[in-house]
């Protein structure tokens, strides 16, 4: 027999919230961790495994299954609950990891890694959803911090641990370590989050419109992945996908027009706030996810430094990152005039990145990593803003859905904005055509003396024009009254 959920407009309180924080967070580290853990273990995987030639996809089947499920999540979550899809997607993932930590084959950890976005891809979005359950808009900035913090550990950390477990353990340790993390993150929510307030109101899953959205996702990031390395861009497979994807987006928008409850409500798509929001997100993410695949080939390339002296260099981007959303979280708490921090924080980032654009070669490694955490900073202000505005101006009915949302695009800005990044950074050194990787050409190029630095010029000037464009959907963004403890209350009774 289960325990009721706390009735519509019930409190809770601030041990229950802490609980609920805790295990949301080591929810939330599970779902980011292993987007960047994997990556440093993937030639000893290969090796163990007799297949080099696929191992991009070890990478890719978790990306294209958790960014294509994310929104759907949302959705469900209106429907039956923040709990139930949490404990879902938890035991999905762990569940994924286990068949990971034990593929014998490179196809069996293919599939798995497949399986395992399914649950993956959960983790964030729900984590933000069920903080925006107990926590007012007013007080939340307070608590995004962590989210920040969270992604920053995941990207640090994540290729570390993924090296360290590779050379001194095992490979299948990356998986396993999910294990004890996802079980405490389970056991720490499953009670507590049975006190969520419930905000019930009637919905149904619009199937079609969800698996025409699954489709074109899908299509999009598999010609971006594949598009230039796999095969030219120019190519009938890349083209077709392409193609495959513009039409289901197509007819996701005729779906939406004519369904009669769409699989994203007309009212959250036509709201000012929240497609502002959403786009400030998915070029300021982008950029910020650019910026931390090409700073460390810069700092080897340029500067001279080891692939480890420059995961290291990498930290003041990171860290600047959670200390801007930290600043930014606590202005939000304090001042009613919220969006203007995160408005000074884009042009202070777009100012600094077009000065690395302009000057990468006579720059200092002090100088640059300054650049680097003024950036970072700029930034981070972005993410406890954009996030509780968005959940701020939606009716808590559809909490889940637009969060969901949010975090699709988020995810997406860094699927889409990456391999742009790489097409300018292949064509300034004329390998466009060819089917060759950023690394590689990185290392043949420091072979024959290729100067970088006016190379990865390109590269910054389009993160700067990315982070001017988030700057401009920030302007543009409305600045509603953020709802208090109070408000809530009164919204959900």
């Amino acid at each position: 027999m289960t325990t009721p959920a706390a009735p519509t407009g019930a409190t809770i309180g601030h041990a229950e919230i802490r609980i609920i924080l805790v295990g949301v967070v080591l929810a939330m580290l599970l779902g980011a961790l292993d987007q960047t853990i994997v990556v440093t273990a993937l030639p000893t995987i290969g090796r163990e495994l007799g297949n080099v030639e696929s191992l991009s996809w070890v990478v890719t089947a978790y990306l294209v299954t958790a960014t294509a499920v994310t929104p759907l999540y949302g959705k469900l979550s209106d429907i039956h609950g923040r709990r139930v899809m949490l404990m879902a997607a938890i035991s999905i993932f762990l569940v994924g990891s286990i068949a990971c930590a034990l593929a014998p084959s490179i196809t069996w950890l293919i599939a798995a890694r497949a399986f395992q976005g399914l649950g993956g891809g959960a983790l964030i979005s729900l984590g933000q959803t069920i903080i925006g359950d107990v926590v007012a808009p007013r007080e939340r900035g307070r608590y995004q911090a962590y989210f920040a913090a969270v992604f920053t550990t995941a990207s640090i950390a994540g290729p570390v641990l993924g090296g360290f477990f590779a050379e001194y353990l095992h490979w299948s340790f990356i998986f396993w370590i999910n294990l004890p993390l996802g079980i405490a993150a389970y056991l720490m929510t499953s009670r507590v989050l049975k006190l969520l307030p419930r905000h019930d109101h009637p919905h149904s899953l619009d199937l079609i419109g969800a698996g025409l959205m699954l489709i074109a996702t899908i299509s999009l990031l598999m010609a971006l992945t594949w598009g230039g390395s796999t095969y030219p861009w120019a190519s009938v497979e890349i083209i077709g996908l392409f193609a495959a994807s513009v039409a289901g987006w197509g007819l996701f928008g005729a779906r939406l027009a004519s369904a009669e409850e769409p699989f994203i409500p007309l009212s959250v798509l036509g709201n000012s706030v929240v497609r502002n929001g959403v786009g400030a997100m998915f070029f300021a993410v982008g950029s910020l996810v650019g910026l931390s695949v090409f700073m460390p080939l810069y700092f080897e390339a340029v500067l001279g430094l080891s692939a480890a002296a420059s995961g290291v260099a990498l930290i003041a981007l990171m860290g600047g990152a959670v200390t801007g959303a930290t600043i930014s979280g606590r202005i939000m708490v304090r001042y009613t005039r919220y969006k203007w921090t995160a408005v000074a924080g884009l042009a202070l980032a777009t100012v600094f990145t077009t000065a690395l654009a302009f000057w990468p070669a006579s720059l200092s490694f002090v100088g640059v990593e300054i650049l680097l955490a003024v950036i970072g900073m700029g930034l981070g202000t972005i993410f406890p803003i954009a996030t509780t505005a968005v959940q701020n101006a939606v009716p808590l009915r559809q909490l889940g859905t637009t969060t969901g949302v949010l975090n699709f695009f988020r995810s997406l800005g860094g699927a889409i904005l990456v391999p742009v990044f790489s097409a300018i950074f292949l064509t300034s050194v004329a390998a466009g055509g060819d089917l060759a990787s950023v690394q590689t050409v990185i290392l043949e190029g420091s072979r024959n003396g290729v100067d970088f630095a006016h190379v990865l010029t390109g590269v910054f000037a389009a993160a700067a024009v990315a982070l001017l464009l988030a700057f401009f959907f920030q302007l543009a963004m409305k600045e509603l009254p953020l709802r208090s403890q109070l408000d809530v209350v009164a919204e959900s009774g």
